[in-house]
């Protein structure tokens, strides 16, 4: 039985190349997950501690930010983080890798 084996080396070439961006693109969109989820993690943070301290002392918080607005107001904050974080992040590394030069050894 044959083998499915590209012929030319041009088609090998091509193959190879595209696992290995492939392999850049996921290794990109992990470290921008990685990133984005670390600044969730801290705008989480950063945003609870004063929502819960202005939600008992300030007369108005207390007046008008129930349980579920504070978690909103947290929750998105650590949504905008991740998203912008993360979109930064994939797009400084797509930058990164575009301006390697392509290694054409078996042409």
């Amino acid at each position: 039985m044959a083998k499915n084996v590209a012929g030319s080396p041009l088609e090998r070439n091509g193959l190879a190349s595209f696992d290995q961006k492939l392999a850049m693109a996921k290794r990109c969109s992990h470290e921008g997950v990685v990133a984005g989820a670390k600044a969730a993690v801290v705008a989480s943070i950063a945003t609870a501690i004063p929502t819960m301290a202005s939600a008992r002392w300030l007369p108005w918080a207390k007046a008008n930010l129930n349980h579920t607005a504070q978690a909103l107001i947290i929750s998105t904050v650590a949504g905008a983080a991740y998203f912008i974080v993360a979109d930064k992040t994939v797009l400084a590394s797509a930058r990164r890798n575009s301006l390697k030069k392509p290694c054409f050894s078996d042409v």
